[in-house]
């Protein structure tokens, strides 16, 4: 015998814990979260008729850095970290200069990955025009992203023209460009808000031998206070080198403090920024780096300042004519 309401009923009881399956999973799913810091570098180089390098100059506040990078600080977006999620702005611009070619500049990029892989878009202006196009396919690193408490960091992303990117270059430069042809690879590091201490661990060295290029900052380093809210430091940022005075080819090493917790900070020896660190929790930093053997003798210069300006110590050491130090 046919019983409807029964079959009512379990028609209903069967709706309901599919939607309850459905809740849990989306409460289990971990949602966006809102960047509060970061940078992201990015160095390629650009051919530009009769067959020359184009010139890049990094426009404020983007600096440009030691091995041709340059360094963006991320304004503003969203991240997933653990499906490798994004979708953040980076402020700061390119300018791109060769013989016989108006200056074509580069700026509000903005990068968007879904599970690793996405785009890279610009805004581009050159001899008073300008207009927003997708410059690059992103294509995932070598390595899964490095997911701290605190944020993230994408390393070795792949960056391949689009159409509309290759014509755009083909364009100004009056050389070649394909669909599919790679720039330099893009390293991008985010906070989402965590909090933490700890110093940033070295990252592999870029072709230069310089290791800015692809930031891997400890499990515990942010890139923002809590709540997602920049701290203030209560006294000016200082520097301090471990030794005064060393030979060429030795190492050395720079620690600062007064800077924001997961502050951004780069380092730049006798004014060429090489490295980065990541301010812990108590605003502190520390970088080991070497001393050429190429470094003349006399006073040498290390800087540490914020990637977004505003804070910044300096610190001075001697590079002996032999190899006695003190």
């Amino acid at each position: 015998m046919n019983r409807p309401g029964a079959a009512v009923t379990a028609a209903g009881a069967l709706l309901a814990l599919l939607c309850q399956g459905t809740a849990t999973a989306q409460e289990g799913a971990e949602a966006p979260r809102e960047v509060s810091g970061g940078f992201a570098g990015w160095g390629p180089t650009f051919g530009a008729s009769p067959g020359t390098d184009a010139t890049v100059t990094a426009e404020a506040p983007a600096v440009r850095g030691s091995g041709g990078r340059t360094w963006f600080p991320v304004d503003g977006g969203s991240a997933t970290p653990k499906t490798g999620a994004a979708d953040v702005g980076l402020d700061g611009s390119i300018r791109l200069g060769g013989a016989g070619a108006d200056a074509l500049t580069l700026s509000e990029l903005r990068l968007r990955l879904d599970g690793g892989t996405g785009t890279l878009q610009v805004r581009a202006e050159r001899a008073g025009e300008s207009g927003d196009l997708t410059l690059a396919e992103v294509g995932k690193g070598s390595a899964a992203p490095t997911v701290r408490s605190g944020g993230a960091t994408w390393s070795g992303l792949r960056v391949s023209l689009t159409a509309e990117g290759a014509e755009l270059l083909a364009a100004w430069s009056g050389r070649s460009y394909a669909a599919g042809d790679e720039l330099a690879p893009l390293d991008v590091t985010v906070g989402t808000g965590g909090s933490g201490a700890g110093r940033p661990e070295d990252g592999p060295a870029d072709e230069s031998g310089d290791d800015a290029s692809s930031p891997t900052p400890d499990a515990g380093d942010t890139a923002t206070g809590p709540a997602g809210a920049e701290q203030e430091p209560e006294a000016a940022p200082s520097a301090a080198v471990e030794r005064a005075s060393l030979a060429a080819g030795a190492e050395q090493r720079v620690s600062g403090a007064g800077f924001a917790p997961g502050e951004v900070v780069l380092v730049a020896i006798d004014d060429d920024t090489r490295y980065q660190a990541v301010a812990d929790g108590s605003g502190e930093v520390a970088r080991d780096f070497p001393v050429y053997d190429t470094a003349t003798e006399g006073a040498h210069t290390v800087r540490l300042y914020s990637v977004t300006g505003g804070r910044e110590a300096v610190a001075e050491f001697s590079v002996l004519a032999d190899e006695a130090s003190s």
